[in-house]
């Protein structure tokens, strides 16, 4: 698959949040780094999973991708074209070949549309659609595509449990054929049975429509099921990427230990006998991260190099899986 160019190429990505005080006569007082410095491909038909604590820079890296927030620095290439700095005409056609799924299906729908009226809405948007009939006709069959009757559509949103609606969200991203989604959380807001019907509905989309993800989420069970790669997240920079097995198997940073070490294993025997990576401490703020590596106060292995120089992303043995840290060898 590396092989391949990326369909999505992000370099040297950051976003910054100035912070204000005053009410009339503001001042700048600080600076959130939301996102620091961040790169990252995502190759055709790959899903690309994003691991990380709450706050750590997740969500914005989607709204990044997708230009819905204007990045402080870096370039983002879609399919080799610079799409950072776009207007707003070239962002709309832009819009037909990126979508996005919402974490909350409770508020991600209009409550005051029908279910027919919301999917079909960027067929209106982009003029896509001719004439009534055909409108009709893409609507209940995209309804159709993600396991909903096409009768369904003259429903309102509150007719509709969880899952159905998290459904019909996925229904709308899909209408205009995208080749890329970002999936934000798709299945936290879900219960568990029915998060696995989602996953499975993306998988099996995925496979026909050779769709790329960036699927972003808490619950690494869920990430492992169906990302290729996963690039872990920590306070606005990514710690470490590589392929799925490997990143579970064998992971390098202390960080990514960390979290998988927090999963537990429904086997007493292996339970006891692994490896446990304990970290301490509270996450610190963005306001104020450490200098040199930002994990080094919660790091059990930290050195005075973590503290006073900050590691940059290198691959190791030359088999994709890249980390930041100064104590892994090459």
């Amino acid at each position: 698959m590396m092989e391949k160019e990326p369909l999505i190429d992000v370099r040297n990505l950051s976003k910054h949040f100035p912070v204000f005080h005053g009410m009339i006569f503001k001042r700048k007082i600080a600076e959130l780094k939301a996102l620091d410095n961040i790169s990252f491909r995502i190759f055709p038909g790959e899903t690309l999973g994003l691991v990380g604590e709450s706050g750590c820079g997740k969500t914005t890296a989607c709204r990044v991708l997708l230009q819905l927030e204007i990045p402080t620095a870096g370039e983002i290439r879609f399919q080799g074209k610079n799409i950072t700095g776009l207007d707003k005409r070239a962002l709309r056609k832009l819009r037909n070949r990126m979508q996005i799924i919402f974490q909350d299906p409770f508020s991600a729908l209009n409550p005051r549309m029908k279910i027919g009226d919301i999917v079909g809405e960027p067929l209106h948007i982009h003029g896509l659609a001719r004439g009534k009939t055909e409108y009709n006709a893409r609507v209940a069959e995209i309804l159709e595509t993600v396991g909903l009757h096409a009768s369904m559509a003259d429903r309102y949103p509150h007719e509709f449990s969880g899952g159905q609606r998290q459904r019909i969200g996925i229904a709308r991203a899909l209408i205009l054929n995208p080749a890329f989604l970002v999936c934000d959380e798709p299945v936290s807001a879900l219960d568990v049975s029915i998060q696995a019907q989602i996953i499975n509905l993306l998988a099996e989309l995925q496979a026909k429509r050779g769709l790329t993800y960036l699927f972003i989420a808490h619950d690494l069970a869920v990430v492992r099921h169906i990302s290729n790669r996963v690039a872990v997240m920590y306070l606005g920079e990514i710690v470490e990427i590589a392929g799925r097995d490997e990143l579970y198997h064998l992971p390098l940073h202390p960080y990514t230990k960390a979290l998988l070490a927090a999963v537990p294993i429904p086997d007493p025997e292996i339970e006891k006998s692994r490896e446990h990576c304990m970290i301490t401490g509270e996450v610190p703020s963005l306001f104020d991260a450490p200098e040199g590596c930002k994990f080094h106060p919660r790091c059990p292995m930290a050195q005075d190099i973590c503290r006073g120089s900050r590691p940059v992303l290198k691959e190791i043995n030359g088999n994709g899986h890249e980390v930041a840290c100064h104590l892994v060898d090459n």
